[in-house]
């Protein structure tokens, strides 16, 4: 098991050569991050390939789904079964490479859906559950926050889905909170890790100035990683990880943080 992963597009898998080799020469176990082009673009052969590859290196694997235009809660019922085929179509997919995750976004509209937010979370726990049923065994799910506001929307659906399926969990990404939950100005971390606490088992780690979802590398923005694990230690909350970074130099700064300042608040696996 790895201490650690960090994201890795599929699209770079295979449109970058040595992306993949880097990984595997440096013992760094990938999240691989579907898309939907990517996923229309490769048959199951070339996954088989990419996960023989990375096994082989003795490393784990993490399947971050696809998320563009995806709405497991719409109300427009055309919407949710395009939703659901594209999952489907994912974890299909993901089965290939014995993942030892998958993360999905929880995918709450403010704008579209906050007056009948219960409705649209009834919708999006009756599409989660049709597309896991298809995987009766599946490796732990992880919603993780995007959009949303305030961190109770993200606590009730992974709360009503893991009536149903205990292998749900949470996956809290301080970049968002920082930006798009405006962090940034409410310094509201406290609050939020106190709510999703009993939910919490992954984190995405990555850095940004509040104004933007920029993934860079730890100590380069201005998010308050130090209080991020005295939260989750004082929370007894010992969580595996993704680093984020969307740089070669973030990617370094993400190892660095890693090996010299986490481990000591935070246990990963």
């Amino acid at each position: 098991m790895n201490r650690y992963f960090v994201n890795l597009p599929l699209r770079a898998i295979l449109n970058e050569p040595g992306r993949l080799d880097e990984f595997i020469e440096r013992k760094i176990a990938p999240e691989i991050g579907f898309d939907a082009l990517t996923l229309d673009s490769v048959e199951p052969r070339d996954h088989e390939m990419i996960a023989e590859r990375v096994k082989s290196a003795g490393l784990s694997i993490g399947i971050h789904l696809p998320f563009h235009d995806l709405q497991p809660g719409s109300v427009d019922h055309f919407v949710r079964e395009a939703t659901a085929k594209r999952l489907q179509t994912a974890l299909d997919a993901a089965r290939i490479y014995e993942p030892e995750h998958l993360i999905a976004h929880a995918a709450f509209d403010f704008n579209l859906y906050r007056k009948v937010y219960d409705i649209w979370c009834d919708r999006s726990v009756s599409t989660w559950r049709d597309v896991l049923a298809s995987w009766p065994n599946h490796p732990p799910l992880y919603l993780e926050n995007t959009h949303e506001k305030e961190p109770q929307r993200v606590l009730q659906l992974v709360d009503q889905l893991a009536q149903y399926d205990d292998r749900v969990g949470l996956c809290f990404d301080i970049g968002h909170w920082f930006s798009f939950a405006g962090g940034v100005n409410k310094n509201d971390l406290d609050q939020w890790i106190g709510v999703l606490a009993p939910r919490i088992r992954h984190i995405h780690l990555h850095d940004n100035d509040g104004s933007y979802d920029l993934h860079l590398g730890p100590g380069k923005g201005n998010i308050p990683f130090d209080e991020l694990l005295a939260n989750l230690n004082h929370q007894n909350i010992h969580p595996t990880v993704t680093f984020e970074p969307h740089s070669s130099a973030d990617l370094e700064l993400s190892l660095d943080f890693a090996e010299c300042q986490m481990w000591s608040s935070a246990r990963c696996s």
